[in-house]
């Protein structure tokens, strides 16, 4: 049975995690699958009249599901948005907002509840990004007690962080489904020998999703079986 919902966490930041979520919708979707996604929190995100909005993780995930831009649907998909492009604890300081991640969490939930097929959860930044004053992305993940989709990038350093991120999540029993080799721009080395080194240890299926490539049949299989 498919799990009810799927957390895309980061090895670290601005390395592809909406792309490779993107990707992965739209696949689910070609396949007739019931799949909705969300990224409840954002940081660097225009307001929707600006044209920059366009170019947000938001607007990138509603594209994906193939729903227009609108106030209702930016807000059912991120409801807590920042404009400055910082981590959310440090973006909501600067914006005089607080965010608790018990809402953050009963959010989730309830979205989890509601949707008829799978849900993916777009985290945001790094796994041990701080998402409050308190909390970071890992304990968002665990309070949520549900499986890891881990995207890293094939810059130079990848593999570490990479590594390091499965480490961690294996440390706290969070279950991977799978790591995803989001290809970087002007990586030295190719993204698919990144993807073999960081498979020779991960202990998890190693996907490598290149930039311009549908996402890989394997990856969609890994999610939903």
């Amino acid at each position: 049975m498919p799990p009810r919902a799927v957390f895309v966490a980061g090895a670290g930041t601005e390395i592809g995690k909406t792309y490779v979520t993107a990707a992965l919708t739209r696949r689910l979707r070609e396949r007739g699958l019931p799949v909705e996604t969300v990224k409840p929190l954002a940081s660097g995100v225009p307001p929707l009249h600006d044209p920059g909005f366009a170019e947000s993780d938001t607007a990138r995930l509603l594209d994906a599901q193939d729903i227009a831009l609108d106030a209702e649907a930016v807000e059912t998909c991120s409801p807590w948005r920042f404009s400055a492009p910082l981590s959310p604890d440090q973006a909501a300081i600067l914006e005089g907002r607080s965010l608790d991640l018990a809402d953050l969490v009963e959010w989730c939930r309830a979205r989890i509840a509601g949707t008829p097929g799978t849900l993916l959860i777009e985290g945001v930044g790094g796994l041990m990004s701080p998402v409050t004053a308190t909390a970071t992305g890992l304990d968002w993940l665990r309070a949520l007690d549900i499986p890891a989709l881990l995207v890293s990038g094939s810059y130079l350093g990848a593999i570490s962080h990479a590594l390091t991120a499965c480490e961690t999540l294996r440390r706290y029993s969070v279950p991977l489904r799978a790591v995803v080799v989001s290809e970087s721009p002007g990586a030295p080395a190719p993204a698919g020998t990144v993807a073999a080194s960081i498979a020779r240890h991960a202990g998890a299926p190693v996907v490598c999703l290149r930039r311009g490539e549908a996402c890989p049949g394997s990856l969609a299989d890994l999610i939903v079986t």
